[in-house]
């Protein structure tokens, strides 16, 4: 008997009709012989509908209570989904993410688990029950407050429960077939990948791609755990993400380009005319993180004019510039800085590849692709497996199929995207 962790993004349970189509995958595993685990997001845009709720009662929504209301969707869908497993002549038992065991820390909107004690999960289990958990959300122990894990949480949900009840597998259901080699709802001739290692998935989902939530990725590595990527909408098996240390175990040879992807999300902010003297940056990134920012790319230009200056440019996503450019415009005085400058209309693409390790001209055929289709390149940040430029938001959808083109990763028909929203 196997144990299988299965969740549903919230496009596979969109209405009363995923919702018993979904029930029926459940039913057929359980009735295959194994022990199933489901973690469910809430229904289609709910979580949407209720962030913007809140923003009109409130411009700025109390965390706590902004928590309160963002897991009911998740505890509708969970109750629904109980519901038409039973209807179906097996025992299902849904769970908060506190029943269930999911302790986090006390950062409301953003949390992180720090112990999984799935006690309930395992008795359901034991007496032949399938356990259906609400995803993206915990408890602290402390405040004794709901916490959520951020969004794309119920991805980090399934398989920190697949860890601690030590699954077998965790798969994670959208309304792709699996993980392509870029969005297909951007690159139609995108293609599906058989697999793909845990390094390179952390790197598209670092980089923009949205089917699996970058935080789960990096737990599943830590822990172990054995993703599958796979569609509700389809019997595609789907992609299999395995440790690079378990190759061999999948059968499977690392390519020498996995994919592309992109991300709009980012803005870009330049600090004009800074102290090139030593302290400088730091003075300035300390008040970026003070304002809790994740910051993505970094480069520094002295200015030609100017011997004694130098400008930095940075990007971070877009929910954090305001506020950031608020901090740096109060420490004008202390920085010394000449002025500042913000865009909001730009867009990261990224080439990712472990192959990229032992290719030669990798970064030569993709400027050269760039340079062919026009598209001017403002900023470049690399790591060993990964190229990824920053463009002008318009030109990101041609750059990605370029870009994909380039490096023969065109497949010979469309994908097919089901629901239409990637997750």
């Amino acid at each position: 008997m196997s144990l299988i962790v299965q969740k549903y993004g919230g496009s596979s349970v969109a209405d009363a009709e995923s919702i018993r189509r979904v029930a029926k995958r459940i039913v057929d595993t359980k009735r295959a012989g194994n022990e199933v685990v489901v973690t469910v997001s809430a229904m289609g845009d709910t979580t949407d509908d209720l962030i913007e709720l809140a923003h009109e009662i409130s411009p700025i929504p109390d965390p706590r209570e902004f928590d309160m209301l963002v897991t009911t969707g998740e505890r509708i869908s969970m109750a629904l989904l109980a519901m038409a497993i039973k209807s179906m002549g097996y025992d299902a038992r849904s769970y908060t993410g506190s029943q269930a065991g999911m302790i986090t820390d006390s950062k409301h909107g953003d949390a992180r688990i720090v112990d999984v004690t799935p006690v309930r999960v395992r008795e359901a289990l034991d007496e032949g029950a399938i356990a259906i958990v609400a995803g993206f959300q915990g408890f602290n122990r402390d405040t004794r407050d709901i916490t959520t894990l951020g969004r794309g949480g119920s991805d980090t949900t399934a398989v920190a429960l697949a860890a601690a009840l030590t699954a077998d597998r965790c798969e994670i259901y959208s309304d792709v077939d699996g993980i392509y080699t870029a969005d297909p709802r951007v690159v139609p001739k995108a293609h599906k990948l058989a697999a793909i290692s845990s390094e390179e998935m952390l790197e598209l989902a670092g980089s923009g791609a949205k089917v699996l939530h970058i935080r789960a990725v990096e737990y599943a590595r830590r822990q172990g755990v054995t993703l599958i990527a796979r569609s509700s909408f389809s019997s595609d098996p789907g992609t299999i993400i395995y440790n690079p240390d378990n190759a061999k175990e999948f059968a499977v040879e690392e390519a020498s380009i996995a994919g592309v992807s992109h991300d709009l999300s980012q803005a870009k902010i330049t600090v004009v005319g800074v102290p090139d003297v030593p302290g400088s940056a730091a003075a300035i990134f300390n008040i970026v993180a003070q304002q809790g920012a994740n910051i993505d790319m970094i480069v520094q230009n002295v200015q030609t004019q100017n011997d004694g200056v130098t400008d930095i440019s940075f990007t971070l996503p877009k929910t954090s510039a305001e506020q950031v450019l608020r901090a740096l415009e109060a420490a004008h005085e202390q920085l010394g800085y000449e002025s500042l400058r913000f865009d909001d209309q730009i867009g990261k693409v990224s080439l990712v590849g472990s192959g990229m390790r032992t290719n030669i001209g990798v970064s030569a055929r993709l400027f050269e692709a760039l340079n062919e289709a026009g598209i001017n390149i403002d900023m470049i940040s690399t790591s060993e497996i990964r190229i990824s430029i920053i463009t002008n938001a318009d030109v990101v959808p041609e750059a990605a199929r370029v870009i994909h083109t380039a490096f023969g990763l065109d497949g010979d028909s469309e994908a097919v995207v089901y629901a239409g929203t990637g997750r």
